[in-house]
């Protein structure tokens, strides 16, 4: 997402606030929070609402999880058509990304080479699918097909949701118990150790190297969420590792903060075009533990998760943020409303998205229309803001079962037109070339459209799809307006349709790298 210089200008205003809030003898302490707020005011007016009610790019993604159980013990062919079956509906309904959950447990819904086979997936863990299959390969094939991005979701630490599960032989808790530590009734990697990112490094890098992903992809899962009256257990970690901390709350922030600039460099450094994105709790902070929190009262990712999200947007160590905003317009305790202000105004120049729950959203009522869900409410909050460039939705399923006609709204109103992932400038903002020799063949199934691929010097040139636009013999070519798009496709040809053979159209097409960045058009007059 092209984050500019509003999202610029809010970060400094942040930085600003952050300075006076350091430095108590500069003033009292309400003069200042009142100067914040002025300037609070002023950073939120200039986030202009985008105004576009049907924007060419906007993040369109779908989590399709396997904690769940959907997938156990299901039948591989009886899975893989349920898997095409969801996507063919993602696809009609406008979205353009797939986070799909790979690695739950210490374990693989893919040919992993370190980790055993997921009991999501078989039911035991360590059995291999029988007839054998990849599920995270037949996902990103299946991906491909429909010009979806391919996001690989993990769980860096958790290796037991339960301590009644039992590991497989194989499995690398047997080999070094010693990385482990358990909390209430879960098992996990203990956060402290360099071995246990050595090794969680070493399961992205084999990812990485050995699948066409388009991201890794990590959601609220950090320290665990608290047990009620019980301290994750490593006083003998701090002893060993906490030199230099006096405090074992930013100590337990700084190992994931390690965890996290490790994981980007590895990934940077095996494929610079794999995105690395989190999806993190919904509050970061609550105004009562910190002043610049939002006007929240629940669980916080930097005190309770020890994620600082916003750190590592702002050191660049991720690449795209979607906070799971899944409460209602109105909740008391964490308002939908007040925390996309919040989340916008602190984007950290990093593409924003938001994670939206389709069972929250339909169940409740627009406060101001109380016939009408909060969809409309929320699209409208979404796209009001610049430095959001899109959502996703928790969880596939309830987008494909139409639930409270969810689908139904997405197909005719918010995703009526085709959407491009948002550009990751910073990543690479060098388009490919034109697409070349484009010309209108006859053949026994009509007339096609046909292009060469622009040439390409490295991989970050490639051109990996193509846009076709189509618009009426006199109409001016714009091609910002999305209505205009009747294809995205992988294939260098588009099929055209006949008509009288006498209305005249033209046919625009650009080529598209890696990571969305769009080339110079070329354009054909045709009579069909």
């Amino acid at each position: 997402m092209v984050v500019g210089k509003v999202s610029e200008f809010i970060g400094s205003l942040y930085y600003l606030c952050v300075t006076l809030l350091r430095f108590k003898n500069i003033m009292k302490l309400k003069n200042y929070l009142l100067l914040f707020a002025l300037l609070l005011m002023v950073g939120v007016r200039a986030q202009v609402p985008s105004g576009n009610k049907y924007p060419k790019r906007e993040f369109r993604g779908a989590w399709i999880q396997a904690v769940n159980g959907q997938f156990k013990g299901i039948p591989t062919g009886k899975l893989k058509q349920t898997l095409i079956d969801q996507l063919n509906s993602l696809q009609g309904a406008g979205i353009n990304a797939i986070i799909f959950q790979v690695r739950p447990e210490a374990d693989a819904l893919y040919a992993s080479q370190h980790e055993p086979w997921s009991r999501f997936l078989t039911g035991t863990q360590g059995q291999i699918p029988s007839p054998m299959w990849d599920p995270m390969q037949f996902m990103i094939e299946e991906c491909r097909k429909r010009n979806m991005e391919f996001h690989a979701w993990i769980n860096p630490y958790r290796v037991k949701t339960s301590l009644k599960n039992q590991l497989a032989p194989e499995h690398i808790y047997h080999q070094h118990p010693e990385w482990f530590v358990t909390y209430g009734d879960q098992l996990y990697f203990d956060p402290a150790l360099p071995e246990s990112r050595d090794y969680i490094c070493k399961i992205v890098t084999d990812i990485v190297s050995r699948y066409d992903v388009d991201a890794i992809h990590m959601d609220d899962y950090f320290y665990p969420y608290p047990v009620k009256g019980m301290d994750f257990p490593d006083d003998a970690s701090f002893a060993r590792y906490g030199g230099g901390f006096t405090n074992k709350a930013d100590w337990r922030r700084s190992n994931v903060n390690v965890l996290i600039k490790k994981l980007h460099e590895t990934i940077r450094a095996v494929k610079p075009w794999v995105k690395f994105g989190i999806s993190p709790f919904g509050i970061y902070r609550n105004q009562k533990s910190d002043p610049l929190g939002s006007d929240t009262n629940g669980l916080q990712n930097y005190d309770d998760l020890y994620a600082d999200v916003l750190l590592w947007a702002r050191e660049g160590w991720i690449d795209y943020n979607i906070p799971q905003i899944y409460w209602e317009i109105g909740h008391k305790a964490a308002d939908y409303e007040t925390l996309v202000k919040w989340w916008a105004t602190h984007s950290e120049n990093r593409p924003l998205f938001i994670g939206q729950s389709v069972p929250n959203t339909i169940q409740y009522a627009d406060p101001k229309n109380p016939s009408i869900n909060q969809l409309p409410r929320k699209m409208a909050l979404q796209r009001a803001y610049q430095t959001i460039g899109g959502s996703c939705q928790w969880y596939a399923s309830a987008v494909v079962e139409n639930q409270g006609r969810y689908r139904d709204a997405l197909v005719s109103e918010y995703h009526k037109y085709p959407a491009l992932i948002p550009v990751f400038d910073f990543m690479d903002d060098k388009a490919p070339g034109k697409v070349r020799k484009m010309k209108k063949v006859w053949t026994e199934d009509g007339y096609v459209l046909f292009w060469t691929a622009p040439k390409a010097e490295t991989e970050m040139d490639k051109a990996v799809r193509y846009v076709v636009y189509r618009f009426s013999g006199k109409e001016k070519v714009n091609l910002d307006d999305p209505s205009h798009i009747v294809a995205i496709t992988s294939n260098p040809f588009y099929k055209l349709p006949y008509e009288t053979g006498k209305t005249k159209h033209r046919y625009v097409v650009t080529a598209l790298d890696r990571l969305h960045n769009e080339s110079k058009s070329v354009s054909k007059k045709v009579k069909l």
